[in-house]
């Protein structure tokens, strides 16, 4: 199951600003949260005692933390790999190494006996699969991938599949971030283009962000990365559908009932013989045996790559079926244009092409 979480900086914010926000996510589900305690410059006894309430309050509100770590924050507070005790009285639940200690610490820290999870970088080439074989406990890893607040810098899309194959191929839990639009927001560092992991996510409708993610199927906790979300957005996100791929679609004038039926009704699923051109839902076909979908012109001699379309009484064998096209194809006069899927939202379309048997819903505009 899907968790959502927020990111809080107490350094940045005041406590009372910190738990506002953490009492208006908690109510559109959000149960993690991400902090970070590299940034923070304070003395030891500060650092316990603040985050200690912080910590405490948010495990009121029913949401599990995470904070980022290095060996320097360890040092700084008096931890090592075989003594987190500074980090169970704090009622820290995971620890996100930011570096690492040396195979032998990394393997050790994972059966620590407070039962804090311990968090690898899910952008790096770490050797998780190194440690869980010699000894580290699978059960107490956890996987996060990095957020990128310099523009241009995020990870593409196929060095974040590459990551992604090898942690879900372990069977470890990921989380990746999506970035708040929001005005003045902020992260542990002063920098302020947003916080998302995949660079192509960035300025992109909060929303859309997660469903890309989501499409992926590799990632299974989404976090906002900067500070403060805007409700609008908390919402949104909480509006979205986690248990499948979602996709827009500009639907256009003139469709008749039976046409809005076969996109709003069924659950969409591509067929595992699948075309280079279209992506084939055809389950719809067999509630159209009876039913009338009579050609429309569409005023175009070429459907283009995100037109979706249904099959009409001229193929009257597969009226009813709809297609996503992948490659322009000519209009010959047996489909008709149902919807376009705008091109922004083309970052899905490309994952419903590299799995075009798995399920899929419009969202009809």
């Amino acid at each position: 199951m899907h968790k959502l979480g927020i990111s809080v900086y107490p350094e940045h914010s005041t406590p009372e600003k910190d738990y506002e926000y953490m009492k208006l996510a908690a109510k559109y589900g959000f149960s993690r949260i991400f902090t970070c305690l590299l940034s923070v410059d304070k003395p030891k006894e500060e650092i316990i005692a603040e985050f200690s309430d912080f910590i405490g309050k948010a495990h009121e509100l029913g949401y599990v933390v995470a904070a980022d770590t290095n060996p320097h924050v360890f040092k700084h507070l008096g931890a090592t790999p075989y003594d987190l005790s500074v980090f169970g009285n704090m009622g820290l639940d995971i620890i996100r190494l930011d570096g690492n200690f040396g195979e032998l610490e990394d393997r050790l820290i994972t059966r620590n006996p407070q039962g804090i999870k311990i968090e690898f970088n899910a952008s790096s080439d770490v050797s998780v699969d190194h440690l869980i074989r010699h000894g580290a406990d699978p059960n107490n890893i956890t996987m996060c991938h990095n957020f990128y607040p310099e523009r241009y810098t995020g990870l593409s899309r196929t060095v974040f599949d590459k990551f992604n194959e090898k942690w879900k191929g372990l069977g470890l839990n990921t989380a990746a971030f999506v970035s708040s639009n929001n005005t003045n927001t902020y992260g542990p560092w002063p920098v302020y283009n947003g916080l998302c992991t995949v660079e192509a996510d960035r300025g992109l409708p909060i929303d859309l962000q997660v469903r890309h993610l989501l499409a992926t199927e590799m990632i299974d906790d989404i976090l906002i990365g900067n500070a403060y979300a805007s409700e609008e957005e908390l919402k949104a996100i909480f509006e979205v559908d986690m248990t499948k791929t979602t996709v827009t679609v500009n639907t256009v004038e003139g469709l008749n009932e039976t046409e809005l039926r076969v996109l709003k009704e069924y659950h969409h699923a591509g067929r595992t013989d699948a075309s280079e051109f279209l992506i084939r839902s055809s389950m719809p076909r067999l509630s159209c045996k009876d039913a009338s979908i009579p050609h429309r012109d569409c005023g175009q001699d070429m459907f283009h790559r995100g037109d979706v379309v249904i099959v009409n009484d001229n193929l009257g064998h597969y009226r009813g079926e709809v297609e996503v096209i992948l490659k322009d194809i000519p209009n010959d006069g047996e489909r008709n244009l149902a919807g376009r899927i705008p091109k922004e939202e083309f970052l899905i379309l490309d994952r419903m092409e590299e799995n075009p048997d798995h399920f899929w819903d419009f969202l009809i505009l």
